[in-house]
């Protein structure tokens, strides 16, 4: 059995938390993509010879042929390489929210021992490709004070409850635009938020959509369209918000989970459930727009988002929450998020009444008092 050993570095410029980094898959990658030993140099910017001599390096240690090549043909990843590069591809989607937070830990404890005056905000969130974003600018945010974000992703549900349970300071989470008192979210969240208790910040809008092969083959621009053409769905654990929302649209569709292929199939995340999609394991995904095109797959949008960040009132103007909301309503962070396609900041950093943004709360007016005559 093969033994992996894991390594980080140290360094000022901002690194891809999505991965764990290996040379190995990415010359994989790109004779894949090159067809050829020296095209996929030229695309790494090294060059042959060190391309070719750690290609065989990486046979001997591993005991397979990694490549079929012969002078005059096109090089080819053997059964191997492409088992190799498929597994490499899998356990790097589902393990992205798990690399997140040891890359959190790992800055976390370098933060304090680097700079003692940095905020540390412990946040737990619905699994979102903008709050990485938000990390990196805060971090780099040296005026008055940098602000490191730890960052566990988990679902929108079990985001509050570690809240409300004093595990973190911030929360993330994530509902469509506007959603009725009736909802499934209003009886989800009801009971977790509370006026008077929890002070809501804007943060983002973005789309929620179905994530397809590429030139969307069955057609797929509703859940109606899944059922009918009974294509695979790969589904989100409870607790998450985007399951949360998939059974909203199935009820708002007339639909049961019985009807649904694959609504018992979950993946942890959607790169996860992106690259379900990509490796043909499911038909269909619902998911964000980035995580689609990743991995050259189609979007078709369906819902309007808004993300929203969430505290308790005792620390909403506490140092660290003040500086993250200073940095979020700054331009810097504003065009960096209308980057990521379908997101765009919304009130972003401005604390916003939880009774407006969440409509599902009805408060009597106290009776006035009767005076006898």
């Amino acid at each position: 059995m093969h033994r992996v050993q894991l390594h980080y570095s140290i360094g000022r410029e901002a690194t891809d938390a999505r991965t764990v980094l290996n040379p190995l898959p990415a010359l994989l990658q790109a004779v894949a993509q090159q067809g050829s030993i020296s095209g996929a140099a030229r695309s790494l910017g090294l060059s042959y010879r060190h391309v070719w001599g750690a290609l065989k390096r990486w046979e001997v240690e591993l005991g397979n042929e990694l490549l079929h090549w012969d002078k005059g043909h096109a090089a080819q990843l053997s059964d191997f390489g492409r088992k190799l590069l498929w597994a490499e591809q899998q356990a790097q989607a589902r393990l992205a929210p798990q690399i997140a937070a040891l890359q959190a830990d790992l800055e976390r404890a370098l933060a304090l021992a680097f700079d003692p005056h940095t905020h540390v905000l412990p946040l737990y969130a619905s699994h979102d490709d903008a709050l990485p974003l938000l990390r990196s600018v805060a971090a780099n945010a040296e005026r008055p004070a940098p602000v490191h974000l730890d960052i566990r992703f988990t679902g929108s549900v079990d985001a509050i409850r570690a809240l409300n349970e004093g595990r973190c300071t911030v929360a993330g989470f994530h509902l469509p635009v506007a959603p009725p008192p009736t909802s499934l979210h209003a009886v989800v969240y009801r009971p977790l938020l509370q006026p008077g208790q929890h002070k809501l910040i804007g943060f983002t809008t973005r789309a929620l959509g179905l994530i397809v092969p590429a030139g969307n083959p069955l057609a797929l621009h509703s859940l109606d369209d899944v059922v009918r053409q009974r294509a695979t769905l790969c589904n989100r654990p409870l607790g998450t918000g985007t399951r949360l929302m998939l059974d909203s649209l199935l009820q708002s569709a007339a639909l049961l989970p019985r009807h649904v292929q694959g609504y018992d199939q979950v993946e942890p995340s959607h790169d996860a459930a992106a690259q379900a999609v990509a490796s043909a394991q499911a038909d269909v995904a619902l998911g964000i727009a980035p995580a689609a095109h990743r991995r050259g797959l189609g979007f078709v949008p369906l819902v309007q988002e808004r993300y929203y960040l969430v505290c308790l009132r005792s620390q909403i103007d506490s140092p660290g929450m003040l500086r993250l909301r200073q940095v979020m309503s700054e331009p810097a962070w504003h065009a960096l998020c209308r980057q990521l396609e379908g997101y765009a900041p919304s009130d972003s950093g401005q604390v916003l009444s939880l009774h407006r943004e969440l409509p599902w709360w009805t408060f009597r007016r106290p009776k006035r008092a009767t005076t006898a005559q």
